[in-house]
């Protein structure tokens, strides 16, 4: 099971509230959203800042955190929504194995490193594919599959 990283205060107090602001209202920095996801438990709406990663014609969700509250969420739920300013996006994902997930991640780090490669324990877009499969356990990756319906 991936360990889970807690964002630090700045991130939970200042940058993640100022991406979902700006994503409310239209603005996007390289591709980020708004995943809203419901509850395991209370079946209520959650919201979080997400970087979608264009990679080879899908689109993937990476966890640099590891087991967040999202991703215990999606795992049950199976899917939720990509949200831009007023656009809702149902998505339906798939949980990748780690054998799946280094290419992915090497992808990853190359264009959110900046933000989130603290988290990844070192670990660049340059290093070797055991690096990769190394770390692979500790950051769940989904593939997004299609838009629900409705």
């Amino acid at each position: 099971m991936a360990k889970y990283q807690e964002p630090d205060r700045f991130t939970k107090q200042v940058f993640n509230p100022l991406a979902v602001f700006l994503m409310r209202f239209g603005l996007s920095l390289r591709g980020s959203r708004v995943l809203a996801v419901r509850g395991r438990k209370t079946g209520a709406w959650h919201t979080t800042p997400v970087n979608p990663l264009p990679f080879e014609g899908a689109r993937y969700l990476v966890a640099p955190r590891g087991n967040t509250q999202w991703v215990r969420n999606i795992r049950v739920a199976g899917g939720g929504e990509l949200r831009l300013g007023r656009k809702r996006e149902p998505i339906r994902v798939v949980e990748l194995a780690d054998d799946e997930k280094p290419r992915l991640l090497r992808a990853y780090l190359k264009l959110w490193a900046w933000e989130t490669g603290k988290f990844f324990g070192g670990v660049t877009d340059q290093a070797p594919d055991e690096e990769l499969r190394r770390i692979a356990p500790d950051h769940p990756v989904f593939r997004i599959v299609d838009a629900t319906p409705g």
